[in-house]
């Protein structure tokens, strides 16, 4: 057993016009899967850029929005998360805060339960 933090906060990004993010890198895998801890201060952004391989987002405090290429802002919280494609260009940004967790790789596919179960 290994304890770690991934709430550190170590590396701030202001690439594609970033403000306010802060990013950790968790973890990497066979396969190039990277995890890494994003967080948004209050009225902080992610700005527009195309996802480097296939990738899942997850709020896990907080709330704010993202975006895809034709700018509709979609809400999102703690519990819930998007999927991009490689090359999708995409955005997200916060009035309050958020903690994400961004899993990347080469191909991610959501789990999809079976009905009724």
């Amino acid at each position: 057993m290994q304890i770690f933090r991934f709430d550190r906060g170590e590396k701030a990004i202001s690439r594609y016009g970033s403000v306010g993010l802060a990013a950790t890198r968790i973890a990497s895998g066979q396969g190039h899967v990277s995890l890494t801890c994003l967080t948004v201060e209050p009225g902080g952004t992610i700005g527009p850029h195309p996802a480097p391989s296939s990738q899942l987002f997850m709020i896990v405090a907080g709330e704010g929005w993202v975006a895809g290429p034709d700018g509709d802002q979609v809400s999102i919280s703690a519990g819930s998360g998007v999927r991009w494609d490689a090359g999708e260009v995409h955005t997200s940004g916060t009035a309050a805060g958020f903690t994400a967790i961004a899993v990347e790789g080469a191909p991610l596919a959501l789990f999809e339960p079976e009905a009724g179960g």
